[in-house]
Formats: C-alpha cells, structure tokens, sequence
C-alpha cells in the first residue's frame, strides 16, 4: 500500500495534495483496492463551493457506488477529464494521473484538521 507524505488524507480515504491556493482531491490507494475496478467517476459539483466533509460526487465500481466527500472546503474547478475515458487511472495512479478534481481552498486551516500519511497508515 502506498502513503505518500506530500498529502493529507481523510477518515474516509480522500487525500488532498495542496500547490498554493489550489489543491488536487482523489481517493487512496486503499480506497481504490477495496472497491476493485473503478467503472465511472460522477462529480456534478464542477462550479460549486463544498463545504469539508460534504458529498461532492461519486465513484462507480463494478460491485459498488461510494460517495466522495471533501477534505476542506472549495470550490471545485476542474474534473479530471482523462477519467471520463479511463476511469481505471484511479486504480492504476491514485496520486497522481488518478486525481479527480482540482479546487481552490477557502479555508487552509481546515488542513489541520486531516491526517498526515503516519496517522492515515495508523488508521487502517
């Protein structure tokens, strides 16, 4: 299992990797082995401001839907548009071409509140 320390991460396995003001979200490593073959990314939330913790879309796999919750609050700019085609990158690169969207952050303090990669591993 990988946990890079470059990112946060959440109780329910989204990692947050910030650059500036703007910050890449997806799920990890063992969020995506633990629901096999990722068929279909939905995030209707292109646009919108989420707040931390709120739905902001979802991810299909052949035996389950789960929901995707946000690490901080943001806006979300940009869905990784690769994934309409091959949503199978988020079980191949979940850090990195497996993003799965890109936000601004309203409230770099609420970063605090995640788990380094120690206390994600710990976690599990």
């Amino acid at each position: 299992m990988n946990f890079p320390e470059n990112i946060k991460y959440t109780s329910e396995h989204e990692w947050i990797r910030v650059e500036g003001d703007e910050a890449y979200v997806g799920i990890t490593d063992y969020a995506q082995s633990e629901l096999g073959e990722i068929v279909f990314i939905d995030v209707p939330t292109v646009g919108e401001t989420v707040g931390q913790g709120e739905v902001f879309g979802s991810v299909e796999a052949v035996k389950t839907v789960s929901d995707l919750n946000m690490p901080v609050s943001g806006e979300v700019l940009e869905l990784n548009e690769e994934l309409d085609a091959a949503p199978e990158l988020v079980n191949n690169d979940p850090y990195g071409k497996g993003w799965i969207i890109k936000i601004s952050v309203k409230d770099a303090s609420e970063l605090d509140k995640l788990m380094d990669a120690a206390a994600y591993e710990a976690s599990l």
